[in-house]
């Protein structure tokens, strides 16, 4: 893969890219941006791109570090992810004892800590030391879709790169094209919120989405015991919160001509909003549709 390669954020691609080739390189990064929008990739192939012994070449390079780094077994790179739900202090203690050592292969060693919103805080007071004194040669650089949970002495310390959504042209194309949708309507692309990774989920998803849409079309026909048999596709915790946002687009989509589908955008969010309280699950579905069913009957 190469950077032409990844969908969306040229200004960013064309800046590391540029800085990658003149060594002009900070030693500390931050890209924030939605989860599934190539921020991961994008930072394998710029640290790809920095570890490179051969500057002058654009692509196709054969240098040590490129094949090593091609056969995933460069000395030089590492990726941290999360070890169960979180990124613990033991993993950055040996990362900071590590880090100290001079490259194998390349002139830099780059570590990418992916997701670092998930470092506990413990973690994250960890890092600050190395941060603040790296090694000449090491670059790290962390990921987040969640800036609010990484701390402020940690931004501090790192060149921050807000990545952009994906525009709703490059995110339709890419979805017909590679991920094997037949079309791609308004709503369903409402629901991939610029991220290609969401795409991806709503692609495993798409019977389910499918009557989704069937049941929001039958909201002003059908009576409520239609309506809750026809939704026993929400009844999944597993898949309800890419159901519910899913759901919301269609509904809005729909409230575009028809003004009484408007209360239902509501009825979805508190739905969602007692769901994050630990509300009885099956109560919180029950109690939208009811509600979603007697606003467009109240309408019409």
């Amino acid at each position: 893969m190469s950077f032409k390669d990844i969908v969306g954020n040229s200004e960013i691609k064309e800046y590391l890219i540029k800085v990658s080739t003149t060594g002009n390189v900070s030693q500390s990064y931050l890209f924030v941006g939605t989860e599934g929008i190539g921020k991961l990739l994008i930072a394998k192939e710029f640290a790809k791109k920095v570890l490179c012994l051969n500057k002058e070449k654009e692509q196709a390079c054969e240098c040590k570090s490129c094949k090593c780094f091609e056969g995933l077994n460069h000395p030089d790179f590492y990726v941290i992810n999360e070890e169960g739900d979180t990124i613990k202090i033991e993993q950055i203690r040996e990362m900071t004892s590590k880090i100290i050592e001079p490259p194998i292969v390349a002139n830099r060693k780059i570590y990418i800590i992916n997701d670092c919103d998930k470092m506990t805080v413990e973690a994250q007071n960890c890092l600050l030391k190395t941060l603040e004194e790296p090694p000449e040669f090491a670059i790290i650089i962390l990921i987040t879709a969640r800036e609010n949970l990484v701390l402020n002495t940690i931004k501090s310390r790192c060149m921050m790169l807000k990545f952009k959504n994906i525009s709703k042209e490059e995110l339709k194309q890419y979805a017909i094209r590679n991920l094997g949708f037949e079309q791609v309507t308004e709503d369903l692309l409402e629901s991939f919120h610029g991220s290609i990774g969401q795409a991806l989920v709503q692609k495993q998803i798409q019977d389910e989405l499918s009557q989704i849409r069937h049941i929001v079309d039958d909201l002003a026909t059908e009576d409520i015991t239609t309506i809750m048999s026809e939704a026993k596709v929400l009844y999944d915790k597993e898949n309800i919160d890419d159901f519910l946002p899913y759901l919301s687009a269609v509904v809005f989509r729909k409230a575009l001509n028809h003004r009484e589908y408007l209360d239902c955008v509501e009825k979805i969010k508190n739905c969602n909003m007692r769901l994050k309280r630990n509300c009885n699950f099956d109560m919180c579905i029950d109690t939208m549709l009811l509600e979603m069913w007697e606003s467009i009957r109240k309408g019409i």
